[in-house]
């Protein structure tokens, strides 16, 4: 038996075998030290002599970095606003210079009082930034005890080992030596998985206990689709890696030769299949993975980790470019959805009780107008250069819609009276998360062009589960009973109304869920690029009359266990080889 069998949750897909080694190691807690009065300033020279060093560096791995990631280069950028944060840095240097802490102290206290800021918003995405703050952080403190470097292997392959990973700490190293990352810290939306997945290796965050565990050097089974880490394994474990290792790339390479294919079920019936993006630089991976288009535009992408708003030429030139990357392909634009004192470092936290209940969504965008109109005529600007459709997320019903499309309308009227170029007959859509948006979802249908089902909110919203909360997590269940029939009713409208639905968000890339969604039907599905490629492929293999039955029972089920049940059993049963390939939520 191995040695240790550690568990977390796999963010890359795919199996590693090889040996351990340490970057970025945690630094010990911080002293705290009473600075001396005739000292302070010396503390805070040194304090910024290790934020510049530590700001050196990400410039150094930017401009040293490989081909095949430049697409990452905004994430380095990122850790460099972060570095420069007046947030962080420039916080920690007025407890210097205040409450004579010493450097150590003064940083921990700020990136403290940041994490209770980002521990109130509700979004995962934006709340995993943290983890990047904190990197930073840590990263000066190493420079501050002189320990900025760390010893690595020779010339073999190795799994990185890390409490955190930074896109510069990953981008230090040659992409040909790195087997597989396994960090403590990190979600499923971290740096460390894009990094993962652009490099395709696999990937295991939220290790706990990682650093008691491991050792550098030993030897190590690292389980990107089981969220499992094996410590010294025995001979027969690692043989059983091995194979199944060999069998991961083979379904892989099987599976990508077919992902331009459309995805048709073995009785004619076509489903589909966008990617979900957030800038121009992903389209390439898009396209290559077998998209149709691009199904959900995260647009908060271009606010994020920025000391000032974008205008409207910023934003125009990178969704024109994406437009143009991705035509004739329709690319559809979500518009802000989330409130922008999160997001802007010179904004003001609203400070709100509840924020998953406050300003996010098409209410924030309702309230800052300025905000909106330009994001909307930049996404009018850039309908010019292909296929465009927006849609508005977290609407609670048609008055909201209604004043969403006013606005938009105004902003038609500004470019045309200015002679500017646009889509006038761009597609506009309705996101539907809310439960009174698939309550009043007949009435918004006759004034959307198209739904969009954001199946993360919806689940949240209408079981009251935040699935990044471990006391209530295993509650978050994609088929619950009233999950699937909130959706079920949301298709029958739009078809009803004669337009299309669309469901975007993890439960639209889980296998198991799948062939239920099949079933309604729904008529595209918007998933990560790296999903494309084996979901386009369980398409292909099922068939209509087996998802309408399906979707049958499932309808007549009351519990989500009993739900559960029965998809595991049956899709298990019609597709068990390309099981062993994925990863659901459905499975522990």
């Amino acid at each position: 038996m191995a040695r240790a069998i550690l568990h977390g949750t796999a963010v890359s897909s795919g199996i590693a075998v090889g040996r351990g080694f340490y970057r970025n190691h945690r630094p010990g807690p911080a002293p705290h030290i009473l600075v001396p009065l005739e000292s302070v300033e010396t503390e805070a020279l040194r304090l910024e002599d290790a934020a510049n060093a530590v700001a050196a560096e990400f410039e150094r791995a930017k401009a040293s970095l490989p081909a095949s990631l430049h697409d990452q280069t905004d994430l380095i950028d990122s850790h460099l606003l972060i570095c420069r944060d007046p947030k962080l840095t420039g916080e920690a240097l007025d407890r210097v210079r205040a409450q004579r802490m010493n450097a150590e102290w003064a940083l921990e206290e700020s990136v403290a009082r940041i994490a209770e800021m980002f521990e109130r918003i509700p979004f995962p995405y934006i709340r995993d930034r943290i983890q990047d703050v904190r990197a930073v952080a840590d990263r000066i403190v190493r420079h501050l005890a002189d320990a900025a470097s760390f010893p690595e292997t020779g010339g073999e392959k190795g799994v990185l080992l890390a409490h955190d990973l930074t896109p510069a700490d990953s981008l230090g190293l040659s992409p040909q030596r790195l087997l597989a990352f396994i960090t403590e810290q990190g979600g499923k939306t971290s740096h460390t998985g894009i990094l993962a997945r652009s490099l395709q290796i696999p990937a295991v965050v939220g290790v706990a206990g990682l650093s008691g565990e491991i050792r550098p050097g030993d030897l190590l089974v690292v389980d990107g689709l089981r969220g499992r880490v094996l410590v010294d394994p025995a001979e027969s474990e690692l043989a059983q890696a091995i194979e199944r290792q060999e069998q991961f790339l083979s379904y892989q390479r099987r599976i990508r030769v077919s992902a331009p294919l459309p995805a048709e079920t073995e009785d004619g019936h076509r489903l589909h299949v966008f990617a979900n993006m957030e800038k121009a630089d992903d389209a390439e991976t898009a396209l290559s993975a077998g998209a149709e288009g691009a199904g959900l535009v995260r647009t908060e992408y271009g606010y994020i980790a920025r000391s000032t708003l974008p205008t409207e030429e910023e934003l125009y030139r990178e969704y024109s470019r994406l437009a143009a990357a991705m035509a004739p392909r329709r690319v559809t634009f979500r518009t802000l959805d989330v409130g922008a004192d999160k997001i802007f470092s010179e904004r003001r936290n609203l400070n709100e009780a509840n924020p998953a209940l406050g300003m996010r969504g098409i209410r924030y965008c309702m309230r800052h107008r300025d905000i909106f109109r330009t994001q909307l005529r930049a996404i009018l600007r850039a309908s010019a250069h292909g296929d465009t459709a927006l849609m508005f997320p977290l609407v609670s019903g048609v008055t909201e819609l209604r004043q969403a499309k006013s606005i938009l309308n105004e902003a038609k009227q500004e470019l045309d009276a200015a002679g500017v170029p646009f889509d006038a007959s761009m597609p506009v859509g309705t996101m539907i998360e809310l439960p009174s948006a698939v309550f009043t979802a007949e009435d918004l249908a006759r004034e959307s062009d198209f739904f969009s089902i954001g199946t993360n909110d919806l689940i949240q919203y209408s079981l009251g589960v935040d699935r990044d909360n471990r006391h209530v997590a295993h509650m978050h269940q994609p088929l619950h009973p009233a999950v699937v029939r909130a959706i079920k009713f949301v298709t029958d409208m739009a078809h009803k109304a004669g337009i299309s639905v669309c469901v975007c968000g993890e439960m639209a890339a889980d296998p198991l869920c799948l062939p239920v969604l099949l079933g309604m039907p729904v008529d595209a599905v918007s998933i990560a690029p790296q999903s494309i490629p084996a979901i386009k492929h369980l398409i292909r293999r099922s068939s209509m009359d087996e998802n309408r039955e399906m979707l049958h029972h499932v309808l007549a089920a009351s519990t989500h266990q009993s739900i559960n049940s029965m998809v595991l059993q049956s899709v298990y049963g019609r597709f068990p080889e390309d099981m062993a390939f994925f990863i659901s939520s459905l499975v522990p």
